[in-house]
């Protein structure tokens, strides 16, 4: 078993930073592939980046590509999506993942793949 807690969502001016930071307890967090996915109000909760067990390779939905960045440190169990040049538009519940699936033998935008999930972190980009 796997817990995950999501921290430092809050409220932000259009084009400001936050940091988000999911840390983890329970078995050990170097086995797991993590991802960021979102929810806005009223869509489907989808795909933002995912990072590789070692963190040497990353991926990002287009969206976020060259604001977003995310890492982990694996000494401290924690995984963090940095978010730059904020839009209205990423404005959403922000959660984090785990999954011991191989990161070959998925998709990014497979949320069924991924078996453990944190209760999420609110994001609110104001225009």
């Amino acid at each position: 078993q796997v817990q995950l807690v999501e921290s430092g969502g809050g409220l932000v001016q259009a084009g400001g930073s936050l940091r988000l930071s999911c840390a983890a307890s329970g078995r050990t967090f170097s086995n797991y592939n993590m991802g960021w996915f979102r929810q806005a109000p009223g869509k489907e909760r989808e795909f933002v980046a995912r990072i590789s067990w070692s963190g040497s390779s990353t991926a990002y939905t287009d969206s976020v590509k060259g604001r977003f960045t995310i890492s982990r440190d694996n000494a401290k169990n924690t995984v963090y999506l940095q978010m730059s040049s904020l839009k209205p538009e990423d404005t959403a519940v922000y959660y984090c993942a785990a999954t011991a699936r191989s990161w070959y033998l998925m998709r990014p935008e497979d949320l069924q793949h991924y078996n453990y999930w944190g209760q999420g972190t609110q994001v609110t980009v104001s225009s």
